[in-house]
Order: C-alpha cells, then sequence, then structure tokens
C-alpha cells in the first residue's frame, strides 16, 4: 500500500468517533497505547491506532487496566514472542476470562432475584386488587 493512501485519521476524528476527548487520546499515547505520527505539531493516526483505541475502550469496558492492556499489545507486537511471553499472554487472558465469567454468573443471580422479587410484588399487587 502506498503510504500517501494509507487512511489516517485527526485527534478529532477519534475523539469523535469514540466519543472520548482529545485529552484521552493523548494519555493513552503517554501511556504507549498508541502511537501517532508527527506532522509539526498535529498528530496522525493510523488505521492500528484505530483498532488499538477500539480495542483499548473494549478492554476497559470488560475490566482491563490500561496497563493490562498496554501488556498485551507488548506480547502481540513482540515479533518473535518467546515461550514465556506467550505463557504470559494466555495465563493473562485466562484469568481475566475467569474473573468475567464469575461477573456473569453474579450478574445472572441478581437478575434471576429481581425476577423473583419482581413477580412477588406484582402478585401482593393483585391480591390487593381483589379485597
Amino acid at each position: 500500500m502506498m503510504p500517501n493512501k494509507e487512511v489516517t485519521y485527526t485527534i478529532s476524528e477519534l475523539a469523535d468517533e469514540f466519543d472520548i476527548t482529545p485529552r484521552t487520546l493523548r494519555h493513552y499515547e503517554e501511556l504507549g497505547l498508541l502511537n501517532p505520527r508527527r506532522k509539526g505539531n498535529t498528530r496522525i493516526y493510523s488505521h492500528k491506532d484505530r483498532i488499538r483505541l477500539a480495542l483499548t475502550l473494549r478492554g476497559r469496558r470488560l475490566g482491563f487496566s490500561l496497563a493490562e492492556m498496554r501488556e498485551l499489545f507488548e506480547l502481540y507486537d513482540a515479533e518473535h514472542s518467546s515461550r514465556p511471553q506467550l505463557h504470559s499472554m494466555i495465563a493473562m487472558i485466562a484469568e481475566k476470562r475467569a474473573s468475567l465469567q464469575q461477573q456473569q454468573e453474579d450478574i445472572e443471580k441478581v437478575l434471576a432475584e429481581l425476577d423473583a422479587a419482581d413477580i412477588k410484588a406484582r402478585e401482593a399487587l393483585e391480591k390487593m386488587k381483589h379485597h
């Protein structure tokens, strides 16, 4: 692909698209999550930066810390990932998966309790109508 044909984004385009502030983008850059090119004082974000931003925001919603996201990106980027790096990445994913599964179970229990409370309240309301 020719460099001048590469799709690029400005800080305001990404901030608007993902409903975040330019300050958040600069913070993610400081932490090494994004690596925009510079043209003078202007940041130019690549398609890879856009994908990383989407993954970072999704990871945050799933409970990953920014440090964990950076570690995952570093492990993924390592051209010749070593066995220890890959084992580390697998362990990190397994740990996060277990945590999310526990959260899912907890949410399902709370939803079941809410359903039961809702049914009881509706039944009580029905009894009041008939008395």
